[in-house]
């Protein structure tokens, strides 16, 4: 089934009105007609809308309200993604699939040895961009909410933003022992805010691995194998997912 996102106004008792560009995608790309049924999420209470289409107008789409669903989609826990800014279109990747495995927001950070920087002019099209991308992957993974791409943070911006949260990592490659990524991880519980913090190519400084201590992020290997930096992310996020998914 079709699922498009909605501004909570458009939800207005038993009637829901889609509006933008997914009312030429529901027209002219899926062809759909009325009676036909979609979801719709407003991206925000994390429940599913299903309703019916009765109208296909110029520059909207009319729709009744069937019924509601609260169904867990979501994870119990809010996962936080601080990714370093990696090279090329890498970031793309990792939005997507950040998405996919539930990340709550995406915080881009800029780091020492990351390649890519930022000026402002850029910043602002790059985030707009990673937002579009992070929509896309909310619909196509049937989320009820749609995970923020902020925007790009210095390094002691970011640890600042995380310092207050409940569970706290940073894969480091000089760490040693998985007793302590295991137990780590094990820790994590529902309603908890989660960050995780992620290297770029050239991974992160002594000096930015000691200011992340002096904040509570915690240092964690993830195994005798160099990752990349989009692996490195995906493996954790899976590893929160499968610890977090049937918690209440």
């Amino acid at each position: 089934m079709y699922q498009f996102f909605v501004n909570p106004g458009q939800i207005q008792g038993h009637l829901v009105t889609i509006e933008g560009t997914d009312v030429n995608h529901i027209k002219n790309v899926l062809r759909m007609k009325p009676g036909e049924e979609i979801a719709v999420s407003n991206g925000q209470d994390g429940r599913e809308y299903r309703c019916a289409i009765e109208k296909l107008e110029e520059e909207q789409i009319i729709c009744r309200l069937l019924f509601m669903k609260e169904d867990g989609v979501e994870l119990p826990a809010r996962v936080y993604l601080f990714q370093g800014l990696p090279k090329a279109d890498k970031m793309e990747l990792i939005i997507q699939k950040a998405v996919e495995l539930g990340a709550f927001e995406i915080i881009p950070v800029e780091t020492k040895r990351a390649v890519v920087k930022l000026d402002a002019k850029k910043a602002a099209g790059k985030t707009a961009r990673w937002n579009a991308i992070a929509q896309a992957a909310a619909k196509q993974s049937k989320r009820r909410v749609i995970p923020t791409v902020t925007d790009c943070m210095n390094f002691k911006e970011a640890v600042d933003y995380a310092k207050e949260m409940e569970l706290k990592l940073i894969p480091y490659e000089l760490s040693e022992g998985m007793d302590e990524t295991r137990r780590q991880i094990e820790s994590v519980r529902a309603g908890w805010n989660v960050a995780v913090f992620i290297g770029p190519e050239g991974g992160f400084t002594e000096e930015e691995i000691e200011l992340a201590r002096e904040a509570g992020i915690v240092p964690v290997t993830l195994g005798k194998r160099i990752l990349r930096t989009e692996t490195a992310g995906f493996t954790v996020l899976s590893w929160l997912m499968y610890r977090l998914e049937g918690q209440t």
